[in-house]
């Protein structure tokens, strides 16, 4: 009996101390000042990444890598459409709609079952899509941007999420280099139960449209954006293909 004692005070000392790095590490949400130098901030860390090019970027697509996990998306940002490949999975996508077509291991999959994983390719795509360019979602409804003082004179500007997405409420705290040019974000989310973990952004990237996106997060976990490839069309970066047709048939547009 006395190993199994042994046994239980180890494992308690284990939480003890899981609980108390947890305390020392999570931080509290900050309280920033809303207003027009906090919009002000926004708008420039949005020029940084050069926004005008990213909107007229009509599709763009990607692989998402992070937690020994790999997943790849093509996003038809003019039609709001997504094919999100993950696994033994690959979903066309209506994203406004929340409908499509999933495959596994090429074979249809529908019913319940089937929309059951069209939901969760949409997931996927929020996450994805998010990490590859936030920045141009700093105005979007149901956001507000404030500024934090981090001290020794520097600013940080915090967007908060109260509406959309697949998490809303969650809240991230950007910090600028001096071309206002983000280096790093600290987050809160529902996703992660420890407050003000921070991820570097780094290996920035231009698109061939002109945009700017970082491929590489270091933090927590590592995140890595690759195989980027991006067109002011979805024909451009396809060959011509327009892979969604039989998605558009399926789902017709609202």
């Amino acid at each position: 009996m006395k190993w199994l004692k042994r046994i239980f005070f180890f494992i308690l000392i284990l939480l003890v101390i899981g609980v108390v790095a947890f305390f020392i590490a999570n931080e509290s949400r900050p309280n920033g000042k809303s207003g027009k130098a906090a919009d002000e901030l926004a708008t420039k860390m949005q020029q940084a990444i050069n926004l005008e090019a990213w909107k007229n970027t009509g599709a763009v697509k990607f692989t998402f890598s992070g937690l020994g996990k790999s997943r790849s998306t093509l996003w038809d940002k003019k039609r709001h459409y997504a094919w999100v490949k993950w696994g033994d999975y690959e979903a066309w996508v209506n994203i406004n709609q929340r409908k499509g077509i999933v495959k596994q291991n090429g074979k249809e999959v529908g019913g319940e079952e089937g929309q059951k994983l069209v939901i969760k390719a949409w997931k996927i795509w929020v996450n994805d899509s998010f990490w590859l360019n936030p920045i141009a979602k700093a105005f979007d409804p149901g956001t507000t941007r404030s500024l934090v003082d981090m001290g020794d004179n520097k600013q940080g500007l915090l967007v908060s999420y109260n509406s959309g997405g697949a998490t809303p409420g969650d809240a991230y705290l950007w910090l600028l280099d001096k071309n206002n040019l983000p280096t790093h974000w600290k987050l809160w989310v529902s996703i992660i139960p420890l407050g003000g973990v921070k991820f570097s952004w780094d290996n920035w990237k231009t698109l061939s449209t002109g945009a700017k996106v970082s491929t590489l997060h270091e933090g927590l976990i590592d995140i890595k954006i690759s195989d980027l490839k991006a067109g002011k069309d979805l024909l451009e970066i396809t060959d011509n293909q327009d892979i969604f047709a039989a998605l558009e048939k399926a789902v017709k547009p609202q």
